[in-house]
């Protein structure tokens, strides 16, 4: 069994007071049932509060992480974060390739792919976001654009390097959208996510890790976790309530009891 992921991305949100409101009511939740520490809860706060957050998170098992990384290791980088900067003060994953990222940024395959390198050279894990736009699924386009995503990536680490990484399906059509993808949709995907990697390499499909990252909450996490091939969840406006994020934790916890 694969020990479930919850990652609550809070994207460019929160003051220090909202940020201190916030993992004090994730504790909280935690503290309340000891059961959930066999889920794995990741927390990806902006640049600016990843010091303020790892001392919040101390004596917890709330692992930490960070929303992006230079390619660099250092240089005249104005404004970019190293990946060693990030292991430094004690992120262990970092995000790669999200959906926003490519979107508004333009980030393409090939800088993706080499922040994903960067990413392991440092000693992160990489959690590698793929997916597709309403018009490329309603083209039949998802499997090119997935699978394009991610042999961008092999293609320059070799497929070994998954061993270290987490995989998160962001169907884009399903973001902030109004339109939801059923448990059916996603497992859909994600299985063949997963034949994909088994393409390349059989062990590494079985332990890989891959989330769901198209607007789960508290409402329809069990019902997404409960798939098969959906093991835990990219969180976006859930995580920055305690309650929701915590209720979908205890999805995952359920997932491992069933």
């Amino acid at each position: 069994m694969r020990t479930p992921l919850i990652a609550g991305n809070w994207k460019m949100h929160g003051s220090l007071s909202e940020v201190k409101t916030l993992i004090r009511g994730i504790k909280q939740g935690i503290d309340q049932n000891a059961a959930l520490s066999s889920v794995d809860i990741l927390v990806l706060p902006s640049f600016v509060h990843l010091l303020f957050v790892k001392d919040l998170l101390t004596s917890t098992s709330i692992i930490l992480g960070a929303q992006n990384i230079y390619t660099g290791m250092a240089g005249a980088f104005t404004g970019e974060v190293s990946g060693n900067m990030l292991a430094e003060i004690g992120c262990q994953y970092v995000l790669v390739g999200h959906s926003e990222r490519r979107a508004i940024f333009h980030e393409n395959h090939a800088l993706v792919a080499s922040k994903f390198k960067a990413a392991l050279q440092a000693g992160l894990k990489p959690i590698l976001c793929v997916g597709e736009t309403q018009t490329e699924r309603e083209n039949g386009e998802t499997e090119s654009i997935i699978s394009a995503q991610l042999e961008s990536v092999i293609e320059l680490t070799g497929i070994e390097a998954f061993q270290q990484a987490v995989i998160a399906y962001e169907p884009v059509w399903a973001i902030g959208t109004g339109l939801t993808a059923t448990p059916e949709q996603a497992q859909a995907v994600h299985a063949y996510i997963r034949e994909l990697i088994k393409q390349n390499k059989v062990d590494i499909a079985e332990t890989i890790r891959i989330l769901y990252g198209g607007s789960m909450k508290a409402e329809n996490a069990a019902s997404l976790l409960a798939m098969p091939d959906i093991d835990g969840g990219l969180i976006g406006g859930a995580s920055l309530d305690a309650m929701s994020f915590v209720k979908i934790c205890a999805a995952g916890l359920l997932k491992l009891e069933t």
